[in-house]
């Protein structure tokens, strides 16, 4: 359906992918800061949102270590 599909699309906050991630909302924004996971600065206030699949990828690649 289109609203499963606009949810998929949505972005995730900093604290969803730290839940996600299973760390700390702090090691995600370093992260972001490293360029290790892209972010991208939403709004005046500049909030960090991240792509789904960018985070999923990222799950894929963490797993190597």
């Amino acid at each position: 359906s289109m609203k499963a599909r606009r949810e998929d699309s949505r972005m995730l906050t900093t604290s969803e992918v730290a839940h996600q991630l299973h760390v700390h909302p702090n090691t995600v924004r370093r992260w972001a800061n490293k360029g290790l996971l892209p972010a991208y600065r939403l709004g005046i206030r500049g909030d960090r949102r991240f792509k789904r699949k960018e985070v999923d990828g990222f799950i894929k690649l963490d797993s190597h270590k």
